[in-house]
């Protein structure tokens, strides 16, 4: 896949948070698309944090892919998502058996955003540490520094 694909697939996971946000849900978004790069599932946070701890976009999505593909098929997704996933988006991405991740900005600076607010208590823990200690070799791909001021964008005074 190309660089151009990636760039796409991540500008509409970040319209998804812009839309997860529009609804009165924290502005994160994931999209999957499937071997033949059609989008299967898109998915936003679900409810604020501090209503649902697991409603993460990456999280929601993978519940939502787990009960409609099969995990043959989703080893041949692709993941996108706004934000590097966090440990536990991450687990839920391992468990659900995806095979690619590509995130457009990095969980550091998703910390620089947020700081110490209660409703994202941020891990400096990369995706890449977790997906390296378990038995399958996912692919990651970002941050992409070039789509990280428009998936901060979407947080502008979201955090305050």
């Amino acid at each position: 896949m190309e660089k151009r694909d990636h760039l796409y697939y991540l500008r509409r996971s970040i319209e998804v948070s812009r839309l997860a946000r529009e609804s009165g849900n924290t502005p994160f978004g994931a999209v999957l698309v499937n071997a033949e790069g059609l989008i299967v599932l898109e998915q936003g946070n679900v409810e604020l944090t501090e209503h649902r701890c697991t409603g993460h976009a990456e999280t929601a999505l993978m519940e939502k892919a787990s009960r409609l593909f099969t995990p043959a098929e989703l080893w041949e997704c692709t993941l996108y998502t706004t934000f590097e996933p966090c440990a536990m988006c991450s687990g839920a991405i391992y468990w659900g058996n995806v095979g690619r991740v590509v995130y457009a900005a990095s969980e550091h600076a998703l910390l620089r955003l947020t700081g110490d607010h209660p409703q994202n208590p941020t891990f400096d823990l990369p995706c890449r540490e977790i997906f390296a200690r378990g038995q399958k070799p996912i692919e990651v791909l970002g941050p992409f520094p070039e789509l990280e001021a428009e998936a901060v964008s979407v947080h502008d005074g979201y955090w305050r």
